[in-house]
């Protein structure tokens, strides 16, 4: 328990982080759809405070940290966007896809961010170890949130960009087991990591190369 609150202290930041550019990058996109629903909101923003959950971005990341030791899971307020309000040449389909696409995307990206600092930390031998595992938490966090959220299952964004992809009929018979989604949720939180492991790994051995590649 006596590592548990300065874990707690340094793994925020990258939650937070991560977490507030995720939800952003959903309302940006949004907006440059033509949809300022979460713009009027408030949630615009790279102001963690708007996109806070109490639950997903304090409570479980300081259970996971007390069970491993470590956060690969987190979630933040849900943004708001109303697909009505799409440009005329984007569909209502088309339109969510993009927007629910955006928030993993904005993780891999950071994720790719990390992986270049932590080679150049390599590469210029910078002793600066704060930074450095800074670096390290954004990169697995945020190829963690990534994969997660792209797991076909409500309410995750995974869902949102199957069901736009679906011919209408295969998407009418997908949404019967959106009503099972909180079980369906929790069967993947406590039992089925497995499900994202593999991803992961490749994931994070492109990154790798990457950080290899960088630090020569």
């Amino acid at each position: 328990m006596e590592q548990l609150l300065p874990n707690a202290v340094f793994w925020f930041i990258p939650v937070l982080l991560s977490l507030t550019v995720h939800e952003w990058a959903h309302a940006a996109t949004a907006h440059a759809l033509g949809d300022d629903t979460a713009a009027r909101l408030g949630r615009m923003t790279l102001n963690p405070i708007p996109h806070m959950d109490v639950l997903g971005t304090v409570v479980f990341p300081i259970l996971q940290l007390a069970g491993t030791g470590m956060v690969m899971f987190a979630w933040a307020k849900p943004v708001p966007v109303n697909p009505v309000n799409f440009n005329r040449g984007v569909t209502m389909r088309r339109g969510n896809v993009l927007v629910s696409a955006a928030g993993p995307a904005s993780n891999i990206v950071i994720a790719l961010g990390a992986a270049i600092g932590l080679g150049l930390f390599h590469r210029f031998e910078i002793a600066l170890e704060p930074a450095y595992f800074l670096l390290s938490s954004l990169f697995g966090l945020n190829i963690a949130l990534a994969v997660f959220n792209m797991l076909p299952i409500p309410p995750l964004d995974g869902s949102h960009v199957l069901r736009g992809m679906l011919p209408t009929r295969s998407a009418l018979a997908y949404e019967r087991i959106f009503p099972y989604a909180p079980i369906l949720l929790l069967g993947v939180l406590f039992f089925g990591r497995g499900l994202i492991a593999w991803p992961m790994g490749v994931i994070q051995g492109w990154m790798w190369n990457i950080t290899a590649l960088v630090a020569g």
